[in-house]
């Protein structure tokens, strides 16, 4: 094993507690030392490090729980039952995936498109719960990934009966009973209320196995928080669709997961920001201030219980009912102790700008605030919270005008009929100044550089088209993301086909890089050895398929080379540390490995809001609040970036929130919905963290694909939030398109018009598409020289900033 992997495991281990989620605590854990314990569960030897798709992670290793307990000295006394679930879960996913090919039969389809990313339930059976020892664990696991959605079925989102009767039997059988979740999202719970240690484990990556070891032996201790609103799968809202083939209709507005849950006053099972430790915090009275537009919040936080901890407190605030509708409260800032001793206490600070509340006004195209009290409260879950104080706006404000963007979905949003409230006459306040708005500043129109923008117009119509596709690979390795010749395996690259401006090559993520594990050089580039299918891929074919593939796949010659990378948390887990040093720090990791394996832009982090439960990679996103979301991922991106010649592509810009049909569905929304919930996250990304690249998606936005949206790609992007970065596609490749849909495919000469400056993966048709649009031969499809230039010329911009540094450090 190399020295960065080392480190990096390391570095990993001692920090990954802090994305676990302690839901229930009896007081059992941490336990004194190692001895016999007793494992169960389908992730005890079967763990999940991350989801499924191109955010896997090619590791050397990862550490299963049942190999992180032995490496911590436990002795494992149900061996015989994991080896018996063992042949319960192979003969179930034989079952699983025969069950795949015959659907594919039927619909005339590949299996490989049906099932990438369909997650096997999990199987009932009937096995003796008879371990020794007074301490067991039963390790429920669930999987997901790229490509298909959850399900509100047993095994998925529901548990089995199985689980329910062993979960509950164990619970009265030992006297140390802990139910660790190693799952991507949420399950519902309510059938096992009756368990009294209950831990989000979640999926570490590498680690997964010895941070959990070192957690029960309070060796280090959880701190994290949820994300992510989980409650009874009932009592979720289905005001909007899920799932649509050709639309989905977010009908719920701005109410989207604890703005839902506290504006009606239902109760969750663990609400959005709870979160438990080994310890116990009490909030001292806190001191408001203001400063400007600005508001300032300190209060003293103090470790009341017997072990070391860390918290987190949550502020939120609730603006004044007036003529647009608001949610109870919403998430205004955050922030998390260092490591805190019994009896210790720690002063945090939480500030925001007044304007960052404003509400988005669709008559007026404007950012408003309306005059009234704002009621701000502190706490540690959005259900936790007692006011704190108040800011008083006399007079309503018009914050920003801007430009109507996004369409228009054809329907009203959904309102509340009342909204939760609560009194807040006599209690601190601070008042803001309307004039204190007008000191605002904001960014400037963004443009490339003057000397791309030289250099783009000397370019020949073949040679802006050439620099706005990317390099041509062609077949199955464009489509599972592995078609760079710079670095085997890593998802793709852009074509050197201009002097002076070389190939920026892209690997997958948001849990690490994924490039090839083995592979060969010769003069014409990497090549990959093996498969570089993400995990379980190969499986979906006949075995006449992959005897063929396997006939395809390159003798190796020469040396053979080897290259691991380190499989992070995911993105969900990250987040739930709540903590955005910690995620600058895996941005420094993967930067280092970037660097090592030659690599310029990481496709992560991947930022879409936790919508609904059941999106399939839900896993790879951060949560469903925006705030959170950009704060953790514009840690992610400074992390990254800190390091020259490294970049991140955030995504997927906008409103991926489904994986049914991705490709051609569109996502119907209101522009307040738009801009308050799924713009805004990418917003506070760009302003706090400035990327390098931003990645569109798959999907449409009320009947238009985002890739194609130029009022939200220029006006929006370019206009509004004054970004220079680069622009790119998703990987678009027409083979995998459904025929006869509503929707067609996203297509490369009205992305590139929309400001879309490198369609992905890139193949001859899009090549060939473009150029015949800049000729005026594209039929309805217009591409103009001036709007290729801009594209091109971006495209410049970033491969020089991302090479460059090297010739001016050598």
């Amino acid at each position: 094993m190399h020295d960065y992997e080392k480190q990096h495991y390391e570095l990993l281990r001692r920090n990954a507690p802090e994305c676990m989620v302690l839901l229930k605590n009896r007081g059992d854990f941490p336990l004194s030392g190692p001895g016999e314990i007793a494992l169960y569960g389908s992730g005890a030897r079967h763990t999940v490090k991350g989801g499924t798709g191109s955010g896997d992670v090619n590791s050397r290793f990862f550490i299963t729980v049942e190999q992180g307990l032995q490496n911590a000295g436990f002795t494992v006394t149900t061996g015989a039952w994991l080896d018996a679930y063992d042949k319960v879960c192979a003969a179930a996913h034989e079952r699983f995936l025969e069950e795949i090919r015959r659907e594919a039969k039927e619909k005339h389809t590949m299996p490989i498109l049906l099932g990438m990313g369909r997650a096997m339930p999990e199987p009932n059976y009937a096995l003796p719960l008879d371990g020794r020892g007074d301490t067991a664990l039963y390790v429920l696991s669930r999987n997901s990934g790229e490509g298909n959605d959850r399900r509100s079925i047993p095994g998925d989102v529901l548990l089995t009966e199985t689980e329910i009767r062993d979960i509950l039997a164990l619970q009265e059988k030992y006297a140390h009973f802990m139910l660790v979740l190693n799952v991507g999202g949420p399950v519902d719970l309510t059938p096992v209320a009756a368990a009294e240690n209950i831990l989000i484990l979640s999926q570490l990556g590498t680690v997964t196995g010895d941070a959990l070891a070192d957690v029960l032996l309070g060796r280090s201790y959880p701190s994290g928080k949820l994300t992510t609103t989980w409650a009874a799968w009932p009592d979720y809202p289905m005001i909007g669709g899920f799932g649509g083939e050709d639309d989905t209709d977010y009908r719920e507005g701005i109410y989207v997961g604890y703005r839902y849950f506290d504006t009606v006053g239902k109760a969750a099972a663990y609400p959005f920001g709870f979160g438990l430790g080994y310890t116990s915090f009490a909030l001292g009275a806190a001191e408001l201030s203001a400063e400007g537009t600005g508001i300032t919040v300190r209060v003293p936080v103090s470790n009341t219980g017997r072990f070391p901890g860390r918290d987190t407190v949550q502020l939120y605030a609730s603006l004044p009912e007036g003529r647009l509708d608001r949610p109870y409260q919403t998430l205004a800032a955050f922030a998390k102790t260092g490591e805190l001793k019994p009896g210790e206490s720690e002063t945090v600070t939480l500030r925001f700008g007044m304007e960052e509340l404003a509400s988005y006004d669709e008559k007026a195209a404007a950012w408003v605030l309306e005059a009234g009290r704002t009621i701000l409260r502190l706490g540690t879950s959005s259900r936790d919270t007692s006011v704190c104080g108040a800011v008083d706006l006399k007079e309503g404000v018009t914050v920003r005008k801007v430009t109507r963007v996004g369409g228009v979905p054809g329907f009203a949003d959904w309102k509340p009929e009342t909204r939760a409230h609560e009194d807040a006459e006599n209690v601190p306040a601070v008042t803001i100044s309307p004039a204190a708005f007008a000191a605002l500043k904001w960014p400037e129109p963004a443009a490339p550089s003057e000397r791309a923008r030289k250099k783009a117009a000397t370019l020949s119509a073949e040679e802006l088209i050439g620099l706005c596709i990317g390099k041509f690979s062609g077949g199955f390795t464009s489509v599972i993301g592995s078609a760079s010749t710079h670095v085997a395996g890593a998802a793709g690259e852009s074509i050197e086909s201009v002097d002076g401006v070389p190939a920026l090559v892209m690997a997958d993520g948001p849990a690490g890089l994924r490039l090839a594990q083995k592979y060969t050089k010769d003069e014409k580039g990497c090549h990959a050895l093996g498969s570089t299918m993400p995990a379980g891929f190969e499986e979906l074919f006949s075995p006449a398929q992959r005897w063929f593939m396997q006939k395809l796949e390159k003798k190796p010659k020469g040396e053979i080379f080897e290259q691991y990378c380190t499989a992070i948390p995911i993105g969900t887990a990250l987040a739930q540390s709540w903590n955005p040093a910690l995620a600058e720090l895996c941005g420094e990791l993967v930067a280092e490995e970037m660097e090592h394996f030659g690599v310029h832009l990481w496709l992560a982090p991947a930022m879409n809001i936790h919508r609904s439960i059941l999106c399939g990679r839900n896993f790879e996103y951060l949560s469903e609040d925006p705030l959170l979301s950009g704060k953790i991922a514009a840690g992610i991106t400074r992390g990254v970036q800190k390091h020259p010649g490294c970049g991140v592509t955030i995504k997927h810009f906008f409103c991926n929130n489904q994986e049914t049909n991705r490709y051609q569905t569109s996502s119907n929304l209101s522009e307040r919905a738009l801009r308050e919930i799924y713009l805004r996250g990418f917003a506070i990304c760009i302003r706090e963290g400035d990327p390098v690249a931003l990645m569109t998606s798959y999907n449409l936005v009320n009947g238009v694909h985002t890739s194609e949206r130029r009022d939200v790609l220029k006006t929006v992007l370019r206009e509004e939030w004054g970004w220079r970065g680069l622009v790119m596609t998703d990987w678009i490749v027409s083979m995998i398109g459904k025929r006869g849909g509503k929707y067609r495919m996203a297509k490369s000469a009205p992305s590139i018009a929309a400001g879309n400056s490198l369609f992905m993966p890139g193949s001859p048709g899009d090549y060939r598409m473009a150029l015949s649009a800049m000729q005026g031969k594209g039929g309805k499809h217009m591409l103009t020289r001036g709007e290729a230039e801009t594209c091109a010329a971006y495209v410049m911009d970033t491969a020089w900033r991302l090479t460059e540094h090297k010739e001016e450090n050598r």
